[in-house]
């Protein structure tokens, strides 16, 4: 994965004897072949803003609007994302191919089917606004569909590929394992808002009880992954400082299951018997409050880190978008967990993540849209030694 590409110098399209002035200067448009799946991380880390924002306990004047904007940007960007990656796989299919073997960008694939998740659930509780609640609907139920299919292939085959042909050595376990294990924690939360949309029966009781077995799939195979990331932190030292960025991701499984089981509660009356749905809403605040509680610790060591790799020297790279979903998922389990117990501490643990986030948002997005223009994002990666990064 190109963490520090360098930019090329475009060559010029004339042959020498077309011009016999001052040379124009001729602008490359970006290449498509190391567009990886690393970018839909973007289209993720704008979704979760607008449905973040519209999870929110508190009336703040404008923020819908301003919501509904985001989900129009993040609809226009997985739009793009799609485009270039099709464009990728049409015309670079080496390296499509290399990636899929590469064990530092397979779990990116992960990235897509979340990114089609969280989509579809903005539009359902924003775009309804603009599209209507018929249309969002739809857009919701194909963007779920193809996004649980495809993370749930991606949480197979990818854990497959790094057992029999990546082979990891010991001690390089990353927080991008998590990838592709917690798209199938995304749908369980979006999924909860398609429920009650269903008739009442086997069907709406079947979806409910499919996004409790996709919570459990996810959740379990974290809690595998999830010690071997902090034996190597402990045993290896921080991470390089272009991938420090990236401890924000063990976020996504913490956020995201407070975030599913406080959204399945809410869906669980009339999906399932009385009792059931008093137990689901109970195990809402004894999971999500302990789990809460554990991801505020993992974002103070998270970002501590990131403080000491920002004064060794980190340099912008697409691993800062690891600042945006992530934390946007602690700010709707927070969310959820304030709209169940009524505390104020939970609805302000929303509003200061929330802040956090935009404010992460602005930064990346600014920065990935200059290093587009630039070219340096869309470039080859560098050579072994061209750039390194410190890890001491």
């Amino acid at each position: 994965m190109a963490i520090f590409p360098q930019t090329r110098t475009a060559e010029p399209l004339l042959p020498p004897d077309a011009w016999t002035g001052p040379r124009p200067v001729v602008r490359r448009l970006p290449s498509l072949r190391h567009i990886g799946p690393n970018w839909y991380a973007s289209v993720m880390g704008t979704a979760i803003v607008a449905s973040a924002g519209a999870a929110l306990p508190v009336d703040v004047p404008g923020l819908r609007g301003a919501c509904t904007v985001v989900w129009a940007l993040s609809a226009v960007l997985l739009a793009a994302v799609l485009a270039a990656r099709a464009g990728h796989w049409l015309h670079h299919r080496d390296q499509a191919r290399a990636h899929l073997l590469d064990p530092a960008v397979a779990p990116f694939y992960g990235c897509l089917a979340m990114a089609l998740v969280a989509v579809g659930g903005a539009t359902l509780t924003v775009g309804a606004d603009v599209i209507g609640v018929r249309a969002a609907l739809a857009v919701d139920v194909v963007l779920f569909i193809a996004g649980t299919a495809v993370g749930l292939v991606a949480a197979v085959v990818v854990p497959y590929l790094m057992v029999v042909r990546h082979r990891p050595a010991p001690g390089t376990a990353s927080p991008v394992w998590l990838l592709p294990l917690v798209a199938p924690m995304v749908s369980a939360s979006q999924g909860a808002l398609l429920v009650p949309h269903l008739a009442a029966g086997q069907a709406r009781e079947a979806l409910l009880l499919a996004c409790y077995a996709m919570f459990g799939l996810s959740l379990l195979a974290t809690l595998v992954v999830l010690p071997l990331v902090f034996a190597r932190l402990v045993h290896h030292g921080p991470l390089p400082l272009a991938l420090t960025p990236t401890l924000f991701l063990v976020l996504g499984p913490l956020g995201q299951s407070t975030t599913a089981v406080n959204q399945l509660a809410d869906a669980a009356p009339g999906a399932v018997a009385g009792p059931y749905a008093s137990a689901f809403g109970a195990f809402a605040v004894l999971y999500g409050v302990p789990v809460m509680g554990f991801a505020l610790l993992w974002l103070a060591l998270a970002g501590a880190m990131v403080l000491r790799a920002t004064r060794d020297g980190m340099r912008f790279a697409m691993t800062w978008w690891a600042f945006t979903f992530p934390v946007g998922t602690c700010v709707t389990g927070a969310a959820g967990l304030a709209r169940h117990t009524g505390l104020d501490a939970l609805t302000w643990l929303a509003v200061a993540l929330y802040v956090f986030l935009v404010v992460a948002w602005a930064v990346a997005g600014a920065r990935t849209v200059g290093g587009v223009v630039s070219g340096a994002l869309t470039a080859a990666p560098a050579p072994p030694g061209a750039a390194t990064a410190r890890t001491r």
